[in-house]
């Protein structure tokens, strides 16, 4: 990791499989880098302060928010963002779980909450409910009332059993 002249520091990582050399400014998020560099979208911008777990990615295989991570402290690492798990059958059966019970509502914070859901069940498949809650308190929802979100998890859990 190097700045040039233009105070930019030269980064190498990997983002949902597809490894990308960039220039980042020192106060460029990882937010930003994946909205506005990449156009990976789905990740979305809440509160800017780490409180709401819309922006949640998986960096190096554990749930972040990013907007508190500098994209040059990225450097090297591997991160995944909602659209990087489109494909993946967890990510698929948790999407259609939502929909099904309802975990879903205006859909801002889903991309966050289906990421610390996905990243929860893929390091632990039978979670218990003190995991389930654990796992989402980084993420706020408007609109459910939680008990939509952890039925969808939970029906995910017992499909998988």
């Amino acid at each position: 990791m190097l700045a040039n002249k233009d105070n930019k520091t030269a980064i190498k990582l990997i983002v949902n499989s597809i490894s990308h050399t960039l220039e980042v400014a020192g106060n460029t998020r990882l937010l930003d880098l994946v909205r506005n560099e990449l156009r990976q979208t789905g990740t979305k911008e809440g509160c800017s302060v780490g409180e709401c777990g819309a922006c949640t990615v998986i960096l190096d295989g554990k749930p972040v928010c990013s907007c508190m991570v500098l994209a040059a402290q990225c450097d090297g690492t591997e991160v995944t963002t909602i659209e990087g798990v489109a494909d993946d059958p967890l990510a698929q059966q948790l999407q259609q779980s939502f929909i099904v019970e309802g975990g879903v509502q205006c859909g801002f914070c889903t991309p966050g909450v289906l990421m610390s859901s996905w990243a929860l069940l893929g390091d632990n498949p039978n979670p218990s409910d003190s995991d389930i809650l654990d796992a989402l308190e980084g993420n706020l929802c408007r609109c459910t009332g939680y008990q939509p979100i952890l039925n969808s998890i939970k029906a995910v859990i017992k499909e998988n059993l």
